[in-house]
């Protein structure tokens, strides 16, 4: 029997719309997540995402609290390691944070973090995740040695660096390694 191609495709519950929302996301910002183009993309009809979700505002709450849930976790995990010092803790998580790393995971932080600018849903959403991490990093921090004023400055910092450093224009291959292996080591310096 010949298949059509979307009965080829992946599965199309509620899981195909949702990785389709965030991969527009990612591409299109928040503006660019229509229910049509949506269905498009998916090869389904406007029919489906309704089966799935009430209206366009539902997706857009799921996305949010899928975002956030996700973002808490991984800076839990990724801090979370018992086995290496505070230091590697610190470098490995600026290590995730680099376009490079992981261009996708990047382009829904900064697109998140655009429609939190217009959206208050969303402005909360992203400060949770933030309070979160600044108190993550201020963790690591104490370990390193620093007070807890020290600490959270420094988290700031960490996260002013990790965020401003995404938005600088992407340089010849290699030729910033040197700059951003300096400014780790600064970072992360113990008292």
């Amino acid at each position: 029997m010949t298949r059509t191609p979307s009965e080829t495709r992946a599965p199309r519950g509620r899981e195909a719309w949702l990785e389709a929302a965030l991969d527009t996301l990612a591409e299109s910002g928040v503006d660019g997540l229509r229910v049509e183009s949506l269905a498009k993309r998916l090869g389904l009809t406007k029919g489906s995402f309704y089966w799935h979700f009430r209206d366009r505002p539902s997706l857009f709450a799921e996305l949010l609290e899928r975002w956030r849930e996700g973002r808490m976790a991984a800076i839990h995990r990724h801090a979370g390691n018992g086995t290496e010092t505070p230091r590697e803790r610190l470098l490995g998580l600026l290590s995730r944070y680099e376009g490079r790393v992981n261009p996708r995971g990047m382009a829904i932080e900064m697109a998140v973090r655009e429609w939190a600018r217009r959206d208050a849903e969303a402005a909360a959403v992203v400060a949770a995740v933030d309070a979160e991490r600044l108190a993550v990093v201020s963790g690591l921090f104490g370990e390193l040695g620093y007070g807890t004023g020290e600490a959270r400055t420094r988290a700031y910092l960490f996260y002013a660096y990790v965020f401003g450093q995404s938005l600088l224009a992407p340089a010849a291959a290699g030729s910033h390694d040197a700059l951003r292996e300096s400014a780790a080591e600064l970072l992360t310096e113990s008292p």
